[in-house]
């Protein structure tokens, strides 16, 4: 149950907490709406969400470091260890020295992680057509930029 108090917004001098009105539960519904939509399309592959995140960034670009996945997620060094040992323990990732480095190491995709893209990208594809449907091309493009426009409000201006 959600608590009725007051808020102030742009629109209207005060306003009874309304979940489909104030914009911070709207975004907080839509993620975990989207989390939860994804977790369950990715449970036949034993990834979490964020799991997932790591993955998609080594099919990009294989051979990231620890503070490379710390910086992009903005998870903290805990979390990004744990989700590495978990995906190094199901065979997806692997830890290399890195040669530059002997003190760090690189996360690179196994066989059986770059086998994973091809069983989970059409995942993604449909997720990606499920969340935007009913939305036009400049509309999807119109949210994407307002999403970048309140992440770069609530950190400073400093989308990474």
């Amino acid at each position: 149950m959600i608590y009725q108090r007051y808020l102030y917004n742009v629109f209207e001098e005060a306003e009874v907490l309304n979940e489909n009105r104030h914009v911070g539960l709207l975004i907080r519904n839509a993620d975990l709406s989207l989390a939860n939509y994804i977790k369950k399309q990715l449970e036949p592959f034993n990834l979490a969400p964020e799991q997932n995140l790591i993955m998609m960034m080594l099919w990009e670009k294989d051979g990231v470091s620890p503070n490379e996945l710390v910086s992009c997620l903005k998870k903290d060094k805990g979390n990004i260890a744990r989700m590495v040992a978990s995906l190094e323990k199901k065979g997806y990732i692997k830890r290399v020295a890195d040669p530059g480095d002997k003190r760090t190491f690189k996360i690179h995709l196994t066989e059986e992680g770059r086998r994973l893209e091809c069983s989970v990208e059409p995942i993604l594809q449909e997720a990606t057509r499920t969340v935007t449907n009913g939305l036009s091309p400049e509309q999807v493009s119109q949210l994407q930029e307002m999403l970048t426009k309140i992440i770069d409000n609530l950190s400073g201006g400093k989308t990474s």
